[in-house]
């Protein structure tokens, strides 16, 4: 079974926004913001329902950032590993 190594606190996020370049900040896992149960389902399970193609197979957790400068929201997919 892989692993998220942002979820897992062995790498951490630093991208930069899309709008105006800003820092991004990793908001944690994207379905974790469903709803109020989301956290606590089986991430497998929830892939299966994210509406990200192919995030279950290639082995991908996608994780919400959020610009602290404009406030854009991006999804960004972060490969798991061993």
């Amino acid at each position: 079974m892989k692993d998220c190594p942002v979820c897992n606190g062995m790498k951490i996020l630093t991208e930069k926004c899309p709008s105006c370049s800003g820092v991004m900040s990793d908001k944690g896992r994207y379905m974790d913001y469903f709803d109020d149960y989301s956290p606590y389902m089986p991430i497998e399970q929830m892939k299966e329902i994210d509406g990200i193609k192919n995030d279950k197979r290639e082995s991908k957790c996608p994780h919400l950032l959020t610009c602290e400068d404009c406030g854009e929201d991006k999804v960004f997919l972060v490969q798991e590993e061993e």
